[in-house]
Formats: structure tokens, C-alpha cells, sequence
């Protein structure tokens, strides 16, 4: 018989951790309801529906925990939600980098700050309305792929540890989106219909330099699109405008499609190069996460993803130091330093770990 267990459910009010805290009720669990208060949303200079945060999204969570008869609070993490997401955000956007504020909200605030709550409410356990799973054999626990390859999102929780795993549930990896809604609809919670948050949450219009440039109070100067021989092309409105591989908005002509291949914020260039020049097949990863626990001591076959919307590609990992290198057999276009090479078996659904690109590299040649 499934042992139950008192359970932190973090509802943002939308449907998916709506169901989540739905699905735990039904399987018997005891279930405290929350929301975490990242950011000040009335702050935003544009209002959308895509946000979180907001008045309306704490009434929304507050409805559905009221209807399941489940307590429910709200905790004020807006300083730790600064420190450890959006200050690095802006950082590495500063720094050339382009950032998954997602995967350090996972890390530092939901399986963090999250189970530090659970533990002043006597909770066994938290859970999220990720589309994911956790499986156990014997002690061990691994992160596996939600069943619905639409809504997977194990991509941004390969920063999970035993400890963390052995304590967090994913009531949504065996279902599909569409399930999800039917069982909000059913159960009558008024968000069942609520649109799904498709930007970052902070950023809900999409324009990442004007919140930086908002938040830093700083103007980014023009600067030089170079070649990679260093031949200017053009001028760029800004380092924090780009992010490698990008095409769109880069208002240069030449003979052929020119892309993102480097940012360089000392020089303040940003290298213009076709499409060819994207083509890696090593990369470089630091702040690395193994989930077993068990170091890589030699090297192993991997699949691996380089961005969340992206199939994995197999690979060989080992590790140099502290430091994982890739070295796929197929060229790569364009890893963006500052995302995720997030690690699978080669049974395509276990996660085996991940960190963090600091860049990569052509070594063969066809």
C-alpha cells in the first residue's frame, strides 16, 4: 500500500499545479497549498496574461485550494527570487551569455527555499506542476521525461540531487496536457481555460533589453558587428540585444544569411558569421550536476540536449576537472553559452545531469 504523505503543493494558479494539487487529493495525501511571490507584478510595465505573480494568479490558487478543502498560503521569496534569478539573468546578458532563469528558479527557489517551507509545515514532501517524473528502484531515484514529449519539461530539473528527488513529486508526468485540462474543467477551477505562460515570467512582453535596461538603469552603447577575421560590418545597438545564433534584427547586408556567432563585452563586438561558422562538435560545460551522485570517471554515451525546444543528439561526456566536455557525433548548430547541455541515457528518457555551456568547438573535419 502507497504510504501518504503531507505534501507543500507550490500552485501558481494556473491549471497544471491546479491538477497537480488535484491528483494528490484524490490519491489520499494530505496537501497544503502555496504560491511563492517572486516579483512585484503591478511593477511590470506591461501587463499580460502570461505572467505569474499577479493579484488575480494568488486569487486563482487560492480558489482551487479552497475548493479541494486544502490550507493555503503565500510566501514572500522576492528577495531571494532577486538574488538568485533575476540578478544573474541580467549578469549573463551583460556578460555575452544567454541565461534559463527557469533552471535557477528550480534550483535555488522550488526544490531550495521550497523545501526549506515544507519543513516548517512538517511536509514529507513538495510537489510541482512540472511535467515530469520521478521514478525509485531500491534507494536510488532517477528524473525521467514526462510521457507527454509536448509539455516535457525535465530539460530545466537536471539540477535535482538524490536528496531533493526522494522528497519531490510530479503528480503530471503520466498525463498529457489535454488530460490535465479535462480534469480542471470537470472539476470546475476557473483557470481550467487559463493560457499557459509562454515568456520568461519576469519578462512577460519579451523584450529582455528594455527590462535589463530598466533594472540597471544603464544604457548599452553601440558597438561593431565584426567578422570572424575582425572586418567590421555594421554597427550593433548593444551587446544585450543578441544572443548566438541569432539571425533576426541584426540589420546588416551581405551576400548570404548572417548569424550570431560570438558577443564580446570587453570589446563591445558581436561577430557576424554564416551558418556554416555555427557548426560545432564540442562543448564545454561548467557547474556540472550529476543526478546519481556518482561521478563520471570515464567517459560515457549520453544523449544530449543543448536547448529546451531541441531533440537530443548522441554524444560521448567525459570530464576534465570539474568540467564536462561533449563531443558529439554530429555537428551542433550554435550552442548559446549560459543555457543548459542537459544529459539523457541513451534510453532517451532518463536525465542524467547537466551544466551549464561556457562554449564549444569545431575539432574534426568532415
Amino acid at each position: 500500500m502507497r504510504k501518504m504523505k503531507k505534501v507543500l503543493v507550490a500552485m501558481s494558479g494556473g491549471v497544471d499545479s491546479s491538477v497537480a494539487a488535484l491528483l494528490l487529493k484524490e490519491q489520499g495525501h494530505t496537501c497544503v497549498g502555496c504560491t511563492m511571490k517572486l516579483f512585484y507584478a503591478e511593477d511590470l510595465p506591461q501587463k499580460t496574461e502570461k505572467t505569474c505573480c499577479s493579484l488575480e494568479d494568488v486569487e486563482d490558487a487560492r480558489s482551487v485550494a479552497h475548493r479541494l478543502g486544502m490550507p493555503y498560503y503565500v510566501f514572500n521569496l522576492t528577495d531571494s527570487f532577486q538574488g538568485c534569478v533575476i540578478d544573474p539573468f541580467i549578469e549573463s546578458y551583460t556578460s555575452g551569455r544567454t541565461p534559463n532563469p527557469c533552471i535557477d528558479c528550480n534550483r535555488c527557489l522550488k526544490f531550495e527555499k521550497l523545501y526549506e517551507r515544507a519543513q516548517a509545515l512538517s511536509c514529507d514532501a513538495i510537489a510541482t506542476g512540472h511535467y515530469a517524473r520521478v521514478c525509485q528502484a531500491g534507494e536510488r531515484y532517477s528524473l525521467k521525461k514526462a510521457i507527454d514529449p509536448t509539455k516535457d519539461q525535465s530539460y530545466v530539473l537536471y539540477s535535482l540531487t538524490q536528496d531533493q528527488l526522494a522528497r519531490t513529486i510530479f503528480p503530471l508526468g503520466e498525463l498529457t496536457k489535454q488530460k490535465a485540462r479535462e480534469l480542471a474543467e470537470a472539476h470546475g477551477f476557473l483557470n481550467a481555460k487559463k493560457p499557459d505562460s509562454q515568456d520568461i515570467c519576469f519578462v512577460p512582453d519579451g523584450d529582455y533589453a528594455g527590462f535589463i535596461e530598466r533594472a540597471t538603469g544603464r544604457k548599452f552603447p553601440e558597438g561593431d558587428f565584426i567578422s570572424p577575421d575582425g572586418t567590421v560590418l555594421g554597427r550593433h545597438k548593444g551587446i544585450i540585444h543578441y544572443t548566438v545564433g541569432q539571425r533576426r534584427g541584426l540589420g546588416v547586408s551581405a551576400r548570404a544569411p548572417l548569424y550570431v556567432a560570438a558577443i564580446d563585452p570587453v570589446h563591445n563586438t558581436v561577430t557576424l558569421t554564416e551558418e556554416s561558422g555555427l557548426l560545432v562538435d564540442t562543448v564545454y560545460a561548467d557547474h556540472v550536476n550529476i543526478i546519481s551522485g556518482e561521478p563520471i570517471t570515464k567517459p560515457i554515451r549520453a544523449r544530449v540536449k543543448l536547448r529546451y525546444r531541441q531533440p537530443e543528439h548522441p554524444a560521448t561526456v567525459l570530464m576534465e576537472g570539474e568540467n564536462m566536455v561533449i563531443c558529439f557525433d554530429d555537428v551542433q548548430r550554435a550552442p548559446a553559452p549560459g543555457q543548459a547541455a542537459v544529459l539523457y541515457g541513451e534510453d532517451g528518457e532518463t536525465v542524467l545531469g547537466g551544466g551549464t555551456i561556457t562554449g564549444s568547438e569545431r575539432r574534426r573535419t568532415e
